[in-house]
């Protein structure tokens, strides 16, 4: 039922789009924001992505809203860039969207629909999802780099990738799974030398670093003194609407 209710949703347009801000931790400015899809359910109220998200994925429904977020989010990125705010929205890609052979037809179709330039919008693919088929994932995301977008590499440490295949990928940047940064909170050694670790391989590579799940500022004074690049979670902001995303930077002490 909830996902009979989801396709509805998808071509009424009746889901929300929030946006969470990365911030450059050397600067301590915001550098772009990841976009989160919302459910305003009219019976069961705010729903998160938790609740339908994974049905979507394996109903098929992961699809159309994928292309959903996408363009909503482009719609978004149009209106800042009127503004003359030129930061980009990072958007996922499920395992599922990577095997969908109209995936590359429909993304030129949405840049072009919306005017965009290539770095309007950043992709973020799972390590996991990279890993179902990880020959066929590669030639996708060759294709997508084809179009001059960056692709990042999400909750990098849970999928399981070996180096050799790390290496190959046409990617910029890796997001440290947030398991790993949120357990740096309660003085974990262990998590804390994954974290560093992931930095410097990253580094190792040319690849940037972002770090999800930052709930406080002892972690992204840690996440500094690593070398960390990039920066996302409840200390900086939750996810809000577009509109909030204007009004919270300009009464916040980030930039």
């Amino acid at each position: 039922m909830l996902m009979g209710d989801l396709r509805r949703a998808i071509d009424r347009n009746e889901l929300l789009l929030q946006y969470q801000p990365k911030l450059q931790i050397a600067t301590h400015k915001v550098c772009g924001s990841e976009a989160l899809v919302r459910w305003q359910h009219p019976q069961h109220g705010m729903l998160s992505p938790a609740r339908f998200i994974k049905l979507a994925e394996s109903t098929g429904l992961i699809t159309p809203l994928t292309y959903w977020v996408l363009d909503t989010a482009l719609g978004q990125r149009y209106a800042w860039h009127e503004e003359g705010d030129e930061r980009p929205i990072s958007v996922n890609l499920s395992a599922r969207d990577l095997r969908d052979p109209k995936l590359l037809e429909r993304v030129r179709g949405a840049f072009a629909t919306w005017g965009a330039r290539p770095d309007w919008i950043e992709f973020e693919l799972t390590e996991s999802a990279l890993m179902e088929d990880p020959v066929a994932a590669l030639e996708t995301l060759l294709h997508l780099k084809g179009l001059d977008t960056c692709l990042t590499i999400d909750d990098f440490g849970t999928g399981y990738s070996s180096l050799a295949y790390l290496q190959k990928l046409p990617v910029d940047a890796l997001k440290i799974d947030q398991s790993f940064v949120m357990r740096m909170q309660s003085d974990d050694d262990d998590s804390a030398k994954i974290v560093r670790s992931i930095v410097e391989l990253a580094h190792n590579l040319d690849l940037q670093v972002v770090a999800e799940g930052v709930e406080n500022q002892e972690t992204l004074d840690r996440l500094a003194r690593f070398g960390c690049d990039i920066a996302q979670g409840f200390s900086i902001s939750r996810p809000m609407s577009g509109d909030q995303f204007r009004d919270w930077e300009a009464h916040s002490t980030w930039h």
